[in-house]
């Protein structure tokens, strides 16, 4: 009876000193998970809905403008064409980015969205209510080019803007979880040492008591029926032993397993951002592309039309590239001229240009579509608000920790205030500014991909031009 009592009281010491230390390291546990799965599944909402956005701005403008346009010219009735059934998709898909749209800023765009798509409800009624009637090509012309365009171009540019403020977002809600996961940290090292300290102490409380009863006990065996019950009892004590060490393995096993959740999904945030900062190709350059095509194909000029295919092929090829990010320099170069092509053809009254590859930069790693985005920026921009010819000059020079590839035209170039303003939107995470937007977005990528020493920088006249210059590492391989 008194070894039972002893064995009894010793196990209940053992499992209070367990849910002494257990308890509290289990409710920090819980809550740092509840804690990640909110943020995770707010991270979620944010990046999906920026998706959804970018897909809705690249594809609704031009299937919506050529579908309206087939309607009117005939080539759909009115029983085939899809206009209301993208129209009520469209409603649907900003209801759903309602839904899940916490920032103010985005949710004003997408106030300005709804309104733009009962605009167009309006204007597809009444093409429709026109076709009925005799003599009403011209006017519904006129409220394609006037009226459906204009709203479109207005939607777009709205989800544009959701888009972009979407991205700021994530990137302040991304520094903030940063500082949480930091305080998550400091909190675990700090609980396992106040643990470890905490073990060492009652290892020895438990230990004397343990230890005392078992003398006790040996001391009244050992004179009745010697040492056996005293082996059994240090038996005991190592198996409870044993027990704790075994718990507090498994105990930093879980631990082990969250940091690693952790700096997963610090990776998978990065990832997500530069992602969603990656430029995107203009889809009315392909358009013009294939009506220049078909020009050149109804004039007969069999030889442009193939170097204009060729061109094309190039520059889609290169710019897929199997879904890598960077790629070599001898590359973009390449996908540059194909751009420079194509255009010259469109352009060949007031367009040259003059690509001066150094071999010995040729195999180091750039972002894609990086200069292509400088390139159709001195075009526009510089170029043809100039009288006469001009010309687009893409060099390299060396420097002692990268290189630098220019950009220069003899275009229209700019005052000192303009300029200024240029340099400062392309630093401004809050950049409004959409004429240079793509340029902020280049600038960023090379920021993320390689350092913010590495990026953008300007230098223009008035009425002699402007030189864009790109400074990059020495790199070979991929980060």
């Amino acid at each position: 009876m008194k070894q039972k009592l002893i064995n009894s009281t010793l196990a209940n010491k053992i499992r209070s000193s367990y849910l002494l230390f257990f308890i509290p390291l289990i409710i920090f546990f819980l809550f740092c998970i509840v804690s990640m799965a909110y943020t995770n599944s707010r991270y979620k909402d944010m990046i999906q809905s920026a998706i959804v956005s970018s897909k809705f701005g690249l594809e609704f403008k031009d299937n919506f403008d050529y579908e309206t346009y087939l309607l009117i010219v005939g080539n759909k009735t009115v029983e085939e064409t899809n206009l209301l059934s993208m129209i009520e998709e469209a409603n649907q898909l900003v209801t759903n980015l309602e839904e899940i749209t916490i920032s103010s800023e985005s949710m004003q765009r997408l106030i300005s969205a709804k309104k733009y798509l009962g605009n167009l409800e309006n204007y597809v009624n009444r093409i429709i209510n026109n076709l009925s009637e005799d003599d009403m090509y011209e006017v519904n012309m006129e409220i394609w080019e006037n009226d459906v365009q204009i709203v479109t171009a207005l939607l777009n540019e709205s989800m544009n803007e959701y888009l972009y403020y979407e991205i700021l977002n994530i990137q302040d809600v991304q520094a903030e979880n940063e500082a949480i996961y930091m305080a998550y940290i400091r909190g675990i090292v700090v609980t396992m040492i106040v643990l470890a300290i905490g073990l060492v102490i009652m290892s020895f409380i438990i230990s004397e008591s343990i230890a005392a009863p078992i003398r006790a006990l040996t001391k009244v065996t050992n004179q009745v029926a010697g040492g056996d019950l005293s082996v059994r009892a240090n038996i005991s004590q190592g198996t409870e032993m044993n027990q704790l060490s075994t718990s507090l393995n498994v105990m930093i096993e879980k631990i082990e397993g969250l940091l690693q959740e952790i700096t997963d999904e610090q990776v998978s945030l990065r990832e997500t951002e530069l992602a969603l900062l990656q430029s995107q190709i203009n889809p009315h350059f392909l358009y013009n592309t294939l009506d220049t095509i078909v020009w050149l194909a109804e004039a007969d000029d069999k030889k442009q039309v193939v170097n204009m295919v060729e061109n094309l092929s190039d520059f889609f090829r290169i710019s897929l590239n199997k879904g890598k990010e960077i790629i070599q320099l001898s590359e973009e170069l390449k996908h540059v001229t194909s751009y420079l092509e194509i255009q010259q053809i469109r352009y060949r009254d007031i367009l040259s240009f003059e690509i001066n590859e150094d071999s010995e930069l040729s195999d180091y790693l750039i972002p894609k579509i990086t200069l292509q985005p400088l390139v159709e920026n001195a075009l526009y921009h510089g170029i043809k608000n100039k009288r006469g010819l001009g010309k687009i000059t893409i060099s390299m020079r060396k420097a002692d920790n990268g290189f630098y590839i220019d950009v220069k035209d003899n275009g229209k170039g700019m005052d000192e205030n303009t300029l200024e303003k240029v340099k400062k939107s392309i630093l401004e995470s809050d950049n409004t500014n959409r004429e240079n937007y793509g340029l902020y977005n280049v600038n960023e990528r090379i920021r993320i991909r390689f350092g913010n020493e590495y990026g953008l920088s300007f230098e223009s006249q008035l009425q002699e031009g402007t030189t864009a210059m790109v400074f990059l590492p020495y790199k070979k391989e991929e980060l």
